[in-house]
C-alpha cells in the first residue's frame, strides 16, 4: 500500500476539485536562495545524500534537536553517511514540515512510497540513486513546472549566471542587507563596483541605486531586506548622518533607526524603477557563537525573535507616502504579529502579507498563515507559495502549499460558506496568476 496517497491534505470532494484546477499550475519562486551558478552549468548530484544534505539548514536543524553528532551534519562525514543519520531521524519528526516534503519528494522525484527510516534507508538510497544518475539541477525544476526563480543577490554581484535556461527565467533578487550593515570593508567594495566614494547616508543610497541599475538590466524586478526590528522613529537625513559618521560605536537603537532611515529612502529609488520590496523580519540569527564559528551563517542557529511594535511598524509606512510606495511584501517570522500585519495591508496602498516564513512554513502554520489573511486582509490578492530554500528539491513545497490551500479553501465551501467557482479562482490567483501577472512574466 502506498505510503502517501493522493489525498494528502485534501479531505472532502470540493479540495479534491479545487487542487485538480490547480496542481499542474506552473512555479514562479519568487524568493529563494538558490545557487543560480549550479543552474547555469545544470548540476549534477553524486547521491541524494548530497541532494538532500549538502546545504539545507532545515534537516541540520532536525538532526541535531535528535542528538546527532556534528560529523554527520555540516562536517567531514560522507554524504552517504549523512543520509543514514537523516533516516534515522524521520519517525521522530511527526507534524514536522520535514517529514511531509521528504516523502513528497521522495514520491514525486524517485517514485518511492516507502516511509524513511533506519530500515527502509538501504533500500531507499540504492533506488534513489540509480534514478539520480539522470537528474541534473535543470530535471528537477522542469519536473516541478518551473518558469521563474528569483534567487537573493548581494549589490556588489556580477550576475554572471542569470539568464534563461531551458525556458527557465533565473533572474536576481537585489539584497542589499551587507551593505547596510555599516561594515567598513563591504563599504570599499560597493565604492570599488559603483564608482562612487562613501561618505555619507546619500552616498550610499546613491551608490546602491547605481548597482539597482545593473541590477534592473540584467532582469531583477525584487528587492528584500532582512531585519530584527522596525525602528522606534524615523530619523532625518541630518541625524541618519551624524550616526552615519560614527557607526562603528553606534548603540543598537541607533543602528535600527538608520537602518530604517535607508529603507525608507530605498523605497522609494524601489517605486521609481518598478521594483517589488520583501521585508523578511522578527528574526535573531546566528545566536550560538560558537556553533556560529564552527559551521558559519545560515547554518541552522537563528530563533524567532519578539514580536514587532505595531506603531513602529505604521510610523515606518507612514514615512513614504502612497504614492512614493513600492509594491511592498511583509514577512514576519512571529506569527503573533499577523493579525495587525494584515490590518496593515488596508491601511496603506502596495502593501500585502507574505508567506507563512521559515519556521512558519508547516501545516497548522501555513494554514493558520491563510485563515488571518483571509480574515484580516484579502486572501485573492496573496502572491502565495515561494521556497526560500537552498535545496532543489524543495520544490515539493509548492505542491504541500497547494494542497493545504485547496483544503482551506474546500472546507470553505463544504460548510457553505464561499462559492465553489470563486474559490477555484481564488486558488488559481494565489497560486500562480498574482504574481505572474505582478512580475509580468
Amino acid at each position: 500500500m502506498a505510503f502517501y496517497d493522493d489525498k494528502l491534505f485534501l479531505q472532502g470532494e470540493s479540495a479534491q476539485r479545487i487542487y485538480d484546477e490547480i496542481k499542474d499550475l506552473p512555479v514562479v519562486d519568487y524568493h529563494c536562495h538558490l545557487d543560480q551558478t549550479k543552474i547555469k552549468a545544470d548540476a549534477t548530484f553524486s547521491d541524494i545524500g548530497e541532494m538532500w544534505l549538502a546545504g539545507d539548514h532545515y534537516k541540520w536543524r532536525a538532526m541535531r534537536i535528535c542528538g546527532v553528532d556534528e560529523k554527520y551534519i555540516t562536517g567531514d562525514a560522507t554524504f552517504k553517511e549523512k543520509f543514514f543519520k537523516y533516516a534515522s531521524i524521520m519517525p521522530k519528526l511527526a507534524g514536522n514540515a520535514l517529514y511531509y516534503w521528504t516523502h513528497l519528494e521522495l514520491k514525486q522525484i524517485f517514485g518511492i512510497d516507502l516511509p524513511l527510516n533506519s530500515d527502509t534507508a538501504q533500500e531507499i538510497y540504492e533506488r534513489a540513486n540509480e534514478k539520480i544518475k539522470n537528474i541534473s539541477v535543470r530535471s528537477l525544476l522542469k519536473l516541478y513546472g518551473v518558469k521563474y526563480i528569483a534567487t537573493t543577490d548581494d549589490p556588489v554581484d556580477t550576475l554572471d549566471s542569470h539568464g534563461v535556461y531551458d525556458g527557465i527565467e533565473v533572474r536576481p533578487t537585489f539584497r542589499p542587507d551587507k551593505a547596510l550593515s555599516l561594515d567598513n570593508e563591504y563599504l570599499k567594495k560597493l565604492e570599488e563596483v559603483s564608482g562612487q566614494k562613501i561618505k555619507t547616508t546619500g552616498d550610499v543610497l546613491r551608490a546602491l541605486e547605481n548597482r539597482l541599475q545593473f541590477f534592473v538590466k540584467n532582469g531583477c524586478k525584487i528587492s528584500d531586506h532582512g531585519f530584527k526590528d522596525f525602528p522606534d522613529v524615523i530619523v532625518d537625513e541630518s541625524t541618519a548622518d551624524e550616526y552615519f559618521a560614527r557607526r562603528e560605536s553606534l548603540s543598537e537603537v541607533e543602528k535600527t533607526r538608520l537602518l530604517g532611515y535607508f529603507l525608507v529612502n530605498l523605497a522609494k529609488i524601489y517605486r521609481k524603477y518598478s521594483i517589488i520590496m520583501q521585508l523578511h523580519f522578527s528574526v535573531t540569527r546566528n545566536v550560538n557563537p560558537a556553533m556560529k564559528v564552527r559551521c558559519g551563517v545560515d547554518s541552522g542557529f537563528d530563533v524567532i525573535a519578539s514580536a514587532q511594535k505595531i506603531e513602529n511598524v505604521i510610523a515606518f509606512f507612514s514615512a513614504v507616502s502612497d504614492d512614493q510606495r513600492p509594491e511592498t511584501i511583509l514577512y514576519t517570522l512571529n506569527d503573533c504579529d499577523l493579525p495587525s500585519l494584515c490590518c496593515i495591508t488596508g491601511a496603506y496602498a502596495h502593501v500585502k502579507s507574505g508567506a507563512a516564513w521559515w519556521f512558519n512554513d508547516t501545516v497548522e502554520g501555513i494554514r493558520n498563515n491563510l485563515k488571518k489573511v483571509s480574515e484580516y486582509s484579502v486572501l485573492g490578492t496573496n502572491y502565495g507559495m515561494l521556497t526560500d530554500s537552498r535545496s532543489f528539491a524543495s520544490y515539493a513545497r509548492f505542491d504541500f502549499f497547494r494542497r493545504i490551500l485547496s483544503g482551506y479553501l474546500g472546507e470553505l465551501v463544504d460548510k457553505g460558506e464561499y462559492d465553489e467557482s470563486a474559490a477555484i479562482q481564488t486558488a488559481k490567483d494565489v497560486s500562480y496568476y498574482n504574481i505572474k501577472n505582478t512580475l509580468n512574466i
